[in-house]
């Protein structure tokens, strides 16, 4: 599933491209879309803006309408110039937007609907999401305590609940989890206030620093995350996808585990993330 900082920089090369401009050209292939198409053409409106809140990608039309899209495991939006070549398949198109200058069009996408702006703040899934990690206004004090409304959960599985805070996959999750020193597996009640301050501030200035990365054309963004502050692309992450792999900082063997009903992989170092949660690591 993307990360915030992946759908945060779809939502800015969106804008970047489509904002401002009237709307030529419409299609999709989910009905509900179809019918409010019909009902208020796209076509006689504006894409006043394009905006991320956690992993939700957020179009807003000059007609009053919101288009939300969520790209779940393998989602993505693309920009091409009119007339260019996709580089997926035409049957994984869901969505086509163009304007005269661009065309967005988002693969392989399973969640999509219009939602009338008034109506933004009473949206369930929207309304319940947690402070943003890349909003300029997150709240550090309710990201705690949503995290402390949980504490017999995991610490693993609180930092991937969008409704604690909002941005963090499982990349991050791991990467967070190993640099302040947390086992993944402890359960909240069992993690100082220090240690759970150090998960937030540190998943925040993750995502933050990796949103602002500048990357090579027609690049992958997710295989140029770094966390480790190192530019060589074999050493940008401490214990992701490194099963078996040596430790950075102890050498020890880095483990795997799938929990939770989505069996979501966990990376962790067992000597640099003991079981004693609620130690920070020496630096």
């Amino acid at each position: 599933m993307p990360e915030g900082d992946t759908i945060f920089r779809a939502a800015r090369t969106l804008h970047r491209a489509l904002a401002g401009k009237p709307v030529v050209r419409f299609e999709s292939m989910f009905p509900a879309l179809t019918r409010v198409h019909v009902d208020t053409p796209l076509t006689a409106q504006s894409i006043e803006s394009v905006s991320a809140s956690g992993k939700h990608l957020l179009m807003r039309f000059s007609g009053g309408y919101v288009l939300r899209t969520h790209m779940r495991m393998n989602g993505s939006w693309h920009i091409y110039r009119p007339g260019e070549p996709w580089q997926r398949a035409r049957r994984d198109m869901r969505i086509v937007i163009a304007t005269a200058d661009f065309v967005a069009v988002g693969f392989n996408i399973p969640v999509a609907e219009f939602i009338a702006a008034r109506d933004m703040e009473r949206h369930e899934e929207l309304r319940r999401l947690g402070p943003d990690l890349l909003s300029e206004t997150f709240d550090q004090a309710e990201a705690l305590r949503r995290m402390k409304e949980r504490p017999g959960e995991m610490i693993a599985d609180v930092l991937l609940n969008q409704r604690v805070m909002a941005g963090i996959g499982n990349v991050y999750k791991s990467e967070v989890l190993f640099t302040c020193g947390v086992n993944p597996f402890a359960p909240v009640r069992d993690i100082a206030d220090i240690t759970l301050g150090c998960l937030i501030t540190t998943g925040r200035r993750f995502l933050l620093a990796n949103v602002h990365t500048a990357l090579p054309p027609m690049t992958t963004y997710t295989g140029f995350r770094r966390t480790t502050g190192r530019d060589n692309p074999s050493q940008r992450l401490w214990v992701y996808g490194r099963v078996g792999l040596p430790c950075r900082r102890c050498r020890t063997r880095i483990k795997l585990k799938k929990h939770g009903t989505a069996a979501r992989l966990t990376y962790w170092c067992p000597k640099c993330q003991p079981a004693e949660a609620g130690r920070l690591p020496s630096q």
